[in-house]
């Protein structure tokens, strides 16, 4: 016989079960069927993106030999990368290069140091100990720390004239001065002053200053050369590089966002080809200018 006790626990029990499943009902519980359909909808969401990611890809790969033509012919180019830039990107914007005709002189990579706020003090007394070395003329007089960093770097491997122009002891010797304090990482000697610089973007350089540090390298390399494009990741509103083209931060650098992709890759070959007349300019996925400078 059931006595009254177990009675009242076995209606308690009920009563809870039935609490806990109206809670769940209005809860977790609730949403077991709709998180099957959500899952759904993502995967076709996920799915369609990646069509069309792979759309983008095979579109720009078919038309980059009608795009990059011969832009590049008899042209050279020397490639400095920042520290964190993707090995692929660089090897990609390389391939394109050779594909619109053109031949990179070197590739060369700044050392972390360089964009270091901690190391400043090694950049400005080097650069004044290197400016010293070179002709009046040479690096702008009374130009910032980072100007005159990247102006040294721009007169090691490129020039402003026409054509590429043979190496000098001078020219050597900066990038030796500047190899050996670690600001510029080990390379190949290039084969000749080029007139066109591409620079291709990595990890935003950060600390105090660092919008001045980067503007600066890029000011001063763009003063040395007939003409530099900036190629970077895509610059969401806010990012570094959207700074310094909102900040006219760039000189006369042309700047191409995008680069991870085979259209950015293009565009910023367009842009190196049209960097030797005409300077200047945002253009890729942000690119306030378009997102490829033809004509």
């Amino acid at each position: 016989m059931i006595s009254f006790r177990t009675h009242v626990v076995t209606l308690v029990a009920v009563f809870l079960a039935l609490a806990v499943g109206v809670v769940l009902g209005g809860g977790p519980l609730s949403e077991v069927g709709r998180g099957t359909e959500d899952a759904e909808a993502l995967r076709a969401d996920a799915s369609q993106a990646r069509s069309e990611a792979e759309f983008g890809q095979s579109f720009a790969d078919d038309v980059s030999a009608t795009l990059l033509g011969s832009r590049l012919s008899d042209r050279e180019v020397a490639v400095v990368t920042l520290p964190g830039a993707d090995a692929k990107v660089v090897e990609g914007l390389t391939e394109r290069i050779a594909a619109a005709g053109g031949k990179v002189t070197v590739t060369q990579s700044i050392g972390s140091s360089l964009v270091n706020e901690g190391e400043k003090s090694l950049v400005d007394t080097l650069g004044s100990q290197l400016m010293a070395q070179l002709p009046d003329g040479a690096v702008t007089d009374g130009a910032s720390t980072y100007e005159r960093a990247g102006e040294l770097i721009g007169f090691s491997l490129a020039n402003s004239g026409e054509k590429s122009v043979a190496s000098t002891p001078q020219s050597t010797a900066v990038a030796e001065g500047l190899r050996g304090a670690n600001l510029l990482d080990a390379a190949d000697d290039p084969s000749g002053r080029a007139p066109l610089v591409l620079v291709v973007l990595g990890d935003e350089v950060t600390g105090d200053g660092a919008d001045a540090i980067l503007g600066g390298l890029l000011t001063g390399m763009a003063s040395q050369a007939r003409g530099l494009v900036v190629a970077a990741p895509t610059a969401d509103e806010g990012q570094q590089l959207d700074r310094l083209r909102e900040d006219d931060g760039l000189g006369d650098a042309t700047s191409v966002d995008g680069a991870e992709t085979a259209a950015g890759q293009v565009a910023a070959v367009v842009a190196l080809a049209r960097s030797y007349d005409t300077q200047g300019g945002s253009f890729g996925a942000g690119g306030a200018d378009g997102t490829v400078p033809l004509g």
